[in-house]
């Protein structure tokens, strides 16, 4: 007979973005703890308010299943003396195991004799097992942890009661001074506390006192009363995930409201407003059919509908003050220029080890305009860059962005719109941002694509300059997720950028003393390389085509992604693994010469013995001549060469006895080799 089980951790509240991964890491934890302790049951149901974590475990099983189980102890020559005594090795043996030395066996592994035991375990009751599921409890991990009185114990808020049912029954548990019991409390200002008679009956006995327990259905009923106050107000409602996520993990019986503000708010940017609604208060905004924002928003109240007036007043109050706020910096922050505002960035530092904002913005401005060359960026948008570098950070020292830091880059764009730059510059502003998280959206324009490289290239240099390398998990300032953004926006606009010429740029700019952005160039290439393996294997790339490329002579990101795509295109080919064995004949035997590639490097045809010598150089010649940035038709130039390099090493022995001869040969082999490297470390794929 099955039974079901509850167990319910209450807490203070907890911050709502730990609320889901909590009541998550719970079930899943527990599953294991089960499993490890050979309990079956059928699901685990998910509970949590801000204030308990909760389980339901369905159909647990009375008790553990019965096993035999043969335990391996020592070898016979350790466990046995040369009078075939029982050593205190057997003895300790058979002692753990719960048996005597009468109940030793011998049995041979691999050719050695061990001792063993077989003995027969009786299953632990459910009640015996889930009486330690306490370790499931303490082991849950949080991003921050507290301790409370005089413990060390620490968690991610102080636990103030257990629940612990099988059925109808209590099962003990114990954690600090926490006895479980029957005992659940209600909603701290709705409800009290309720007894629990049964593991079933969870969820009703805590809505009884206004808990709704099940997050999806707290959610439903938020969503739901949000559309009826949209219909019945003819507006259209964003429902954001993120935001209704938080407010779902802030209320236990949730009744949504809606609430209004004066009209002469509505002059404020609408990113200005939606933030303060939205990222501040934690309102919904609302817009009318044409998709204008109104002077209204809908909260949600963590308890039921009576006084329901008070509560719309006092929201609208604390959000007027926010507005008038908002309004008032608004006004006072175009009371200044922009040539202001970069004056005082002077005086902000960037980072003490290395400089200032201002300082910044003019090593950007400088790699702004060698970008601007690289990618072809005409004069229009040239000029628009480079204004955007001389001024991108100038909104950092706003009043607006002061009080509300999320907004840095919206309000640049519009305060540099208001103060007359152009659109490609104030668009450029805000666009440098992006990336703001690991896949979120690129920018759309040229110039900001170009400006966002500047910025985060000269972060990256920068940081590494002065030591401050990711290392482990540990990162930050971010630099990963920038990099990442320079691969993917290189990737957007299919640009090209050779790491070691970037580098080679930058090591030659005039920056101030102590600054050298010569260091960790090698760290800079691996990092970023790292970064185009993270972007590649997004994407339905094998593994050993990502590894093949990644230790290749490209450090160009594009041409190592283009590189990847174009062999995984062929992979399937029926002649792929004919071609990738001739091509490595030439990679592994150029390997034995004592000289590297270099373009002075030359063959001398008159040392040529057999036509397959002449055939070769002809074809590589030919090959080197052509555009070799693209992937598609150097791999099929290559790929060609397949029945030329088969008849040239039936032809040649590489290492002649004629010294020059052989350096000939070799001579050949290395330039062929610089040519397919451009298709990365080729020993890296696998053929079959």
């Amino acid at each position: 007979m099955t039974k079901n089980y509850l167990l319910e951790i209450g807490l203070e509240e907890m911050p709502a973005h730990v609320v889901t991964k909590s009541e998550n890491q719970l079930a899943q934890k527990a599953a294991k703890f089960l499993k490890d302790n050979r309990l079956s049951f059928s699901t685990i149901e998910k509970y949590s308010t801000p204030r308990r974590l909760a389980i339901l475990i369905k159909d647990i099983a009375e008790k553990q299943d019965d096993i035999d189980v043969k335990a391996k102890g020592p070898a016979k020559k350790i466990a046995q003396d040369a009078d075939g005594n029982w050593t205190k090795a057997a003895q300790g043996f058979a002692r753990g195991q719960g048996m005597s030395v009468d109940d030793i066996f011998f049995e041979e592994l691999k050719g050695v004799e061990y001792v063993y035991i077989q003995k027969h375990e009786a299953g632990k009751t459910a009640e015996e097992i889930l009486g330690n599921i306490t370790e499931v409890i303490e082991s849950l991990t949080f991003p921050t942890r507290m301790r409370w009185g005089s413990y060390d114990f620490e968690y991610i808020r102080p636990i103030h009661w257990l629940v612990s049912l099988l059925g109808n029954e209590e099962v003990p548990l114990k954690i600090l001074d926490v006895e479980s019991g029957r005992i659940s409390r209600g909603h701290r200002f709705l409800g009290e506390d309720v007894e629990i008679d049964n593991a079933d009956n969870y969820v009703e006995k805590l809505r009884s006192q206004f808990v709704i327990v099940d997050a999806k259905e707290r959610k439903n009923i938020i969503s739901d009363q949000i559309k009826k106050i949209a219909n019945d107000n003819n507006w259209i409602i964003d429902i954001d995930s993120d935001l209704l996520e938080e407010v779902n993990n802030l209320v236990e019986y949730p009744t949504t409201f809606y609430g209004s503000f004066d009209k002469k708010y509505l002059e404020i940017p609408e990113e200005v407003l939606i933030t303060s609604m939205k990222d501040n208060q934690r309102y919904f905004y609302v817009r009318n059919q044409a998709g204008k924002l109104e002077p209204d928003f809908i909260g949600v109240r963590n308890g039921n509908s009576e006084h329901i007036e008070n509560v719309i007043q006092g929201n609208e109050k604390v959000l007027v003050a926010r507005l008038e706020d908002a309004d008032f910096f608004f006004k006072e922050d175009q009371k200044k220029t922009i040539d202001d505002y970069v004056e005082k960035l002077k005086s902000v530092n960037f980072h003490v080890k290395i400089g200032t904002m201002f300082e910044k913005m003019q090593r950007v401005h400088a790699i702004s305009e060698h970008l601007a060359k690289l990618f072809n960026l005409n004069e229009q948008e040239t000029k628009d860059l480079l204004r955007a570098s001389d001024i991108y950070k100038f909104d950092l020292v706003t009043n607006m962005v002061d009080e509300f830091p999320e907004l840095q880059g919206t309000m640049g764009e519009k305060y540099a719109t208001i103060m007359g730059e152009t659109d490609g510059v104030a668009k450029a502003i805000s666009e440098h941002y992006m990336p703001i998280s690991a896949e979120g959206d690129l920018p759309k324009t040229k110039v900001g694509a170009t400006l966002a490289l500047a910025d985060k290239i000269d972060s990256l240099k920068t940081f590494f300059a002065v030591d401050l390398i990711p290392s482990g998990s540990n990162d930050p300032y971010a630099l990963r997720r920038q990099a990442y953004g320079v691969v993917r926006i290189l990737d957007q606009n299919q640009w090209s950028l050779n790491l070691n010429d970037i580098q080679a740029f930058l090591s030659g700019l005039d920056v101030k003393e102590g600054l050298d952005l010569s260091k960790n160039q090698t760290e800079f290439t691996d990092f970023m390389i790292d970064r185009v393996r993270q972007l590649l294997n997004t994407s339905d790339i094998r593994n050993d085509v990502i590894d093949a490329v990644s230790e290749g002579s490209n450090v160009d990101p594009i041409a190592m992604i283009n590189v990847a795509k174009v062999l995984q295109n062929h992979v399937e080919d029926d002649d792929f693994k004919q071609v990738i064995e001739a091509l490595s004949r030439i990679v592994n035997l150029s390997q034995k010469a004592d000289f590297k590639f270099s373009e002075e490097l030359t063959v001398n045809s008159e040392l040529f013995e057999n036509p397959s010598e002449s055939k070769l150089n002809e074809s590589i010649d030919s090959i080197s001549k052509s555009d070799t940035s693209d992937a598609e038709k150097l791999y099929t130039a290559l790929a060609s060469l397949k029945p030329v390099i088969d008849s040239y090493f039936d032809e040649n022995m590489i290492m002649d006895k004629n010294e020059a001869v052989k350096t000939n040969r070799l001579t050949q082999l290395v330039i062929a080799n610089h040519l397919i490297a451009k298709l990365g470390n080729l020993s890296k794929i696998v053929v079959k």
